[in-house]
């Protein structure tokens, strides 16, 4: 089959635009981060082992990202497996929901979760320990996730038509995050 050359044009654009994940979108000021991009840098935090008094253990695995459009947040799930070395019991599985909200940070030029919080944990058969497993929830949320970066520009990204950009008001949606960009 052999295109016409303004057809072989517009069907390049076409396929240029669906291929790419994120980047600045000129009518509306704003840079987009993609749910697989936000889902990638997630993935690179992970699997995590964290140790509690020496006593337990938390293997934290398998992240998955939902972003929180009502809320402006951004939820993490993990799989998650303690471990008592006190108690000679198989491992506990469960799960576990960190919530967080999004920031700028213009000295890393990053965008970083913020705030994480625990809005969720589940463990099969621990129901009595819930208030402690929530402290675990906790610790885990400020020690991984406070903080990360889920993406960094690059100083040609913050530059158009000669002038400085600085990124402003962060929007979750339903399938991206949108950074507001305005001249400096």
């Amino acid at each position: 089959m052999r295109l016409h050359p303004p057809l072989f044009l517009a069907a390049a654009a076409i396929a240029t635009a669906t291929s790419a994940l994120a980047g600045y979108n000129v009518w509306t000021g704003e840079y987009t981060l993609s749910r697989l991009e936000l889902q990638t840098a997630i993935e690179q935090r992970f699997p995590a082992t964290l140790r509690y008094a020496e006593v337990v253990s938390v293997q934290l695995s398998h992240p998955r990202l939902v972003l929180d459009e009502a809320n402006n947040r951004v939820t993490t799930q993990l799989d998650a497996r303690l471990t008592n070395a006190l108690l000679p019991s198989p491992p506990v599985n469960g799960k576990l929901s960190l919530n967080s909200g999004v920031r700028y940070d213009a000295a890393k030029r990053a965008v970083l979760l913020d705030n994480p919080t625990v809005q969720q944990v589940e463990v099969a058969g621990m129901a009595q320990y819930r208030e402690q497993l929530n402290a675990i929830g906790a610790v885990v949320a400020q020690q991984l996730l406070k903080d990360y970066p889920v993406y960094t520009f690059k100083p040609e990204e913050l530059r158009f038509g000669g002038q400085e950009v600085e990124p402003g008001a962060i929007t979750v949606g339903k399938d991206e995050v949108r950074v507001e960009v305005k001249h400096r």
